[in-house]
């Protein structure tokens, strides 16, 4: 039991939570872009997920004075964050008041700085080997790119990119 908590940089102390009982934490994946709102459509239409309608917080916020208008734009009609979009699962629930998804979602920022080097981090869409490519196709119809096709020993998958160079698979 004296391993479970072995680092490569040596032993790890006792954390204070040890004993009391294991705790699941709600997360949510958070992707830096240059222009969230599109990113977020194309990932919206690959995966199936839908749009966040924060159109109520948005309003409110802005009636209070807590945001300014530089702070928001107009998507579909609607009031929404100019540097923040996010997607979420259509199954998952919603908080009414603010339109967040409270369950597999992710989020898109607006960063300054342009992506530069490989993901240490993507998605994998499991299509299947009689789906891959048609989904790849699919994909591509929606801006991705093909990067390269893997035929190793125990996988077979596309790496693409979306719009903005964010790797990704498709198996």
């Amino acid at each position: 039991m004296a391993d479970r908590w072995r680092t490569p940089w040596g032993p790890r102390r006792t954390p204070w939570w040890e004993g009391v009982g294991r705790m699941v934490l709600h997360w949510k994946l958070v992707v830096d872009c240059a222009e969230p709102i599109g990113v977020a459509g194309f990932w919206a239409d690959a995966l199936g997920y839908v749009r966040e309608d924060n159109s109520a917080l948005v309003e409110r916020l802005l009636a209070a004075g807590a945001v300014g208008a530089d702070d928001v734009t107009e998507v579909d009609g609607r009031p929404a964050w100019r540097r923040l979009a996010a997607i979420r699962h259509p199954d998952d629930p919603v908080d009414p008041s603010s339109g967040t998804g409270l369950g597999r979602r992710l989020l898109f920022q607006a960063v300054p700085e342009p992506k530069r080097v490989k993901n240490r981090l993507h998605l994998d869409l499991h299509a299947g080997p009689e789906r891959r490519d048609v989904e790849v196709e699919r994909l591509v119809g929606l801006g991705a790119r093909v990067l390269r096709v893997v035929e190793e020993p125990g996988t077979h998958h596309v790496t693409l990119a979306d719009p903005e160079g964010n790797e990704f698979d498709v198996q």
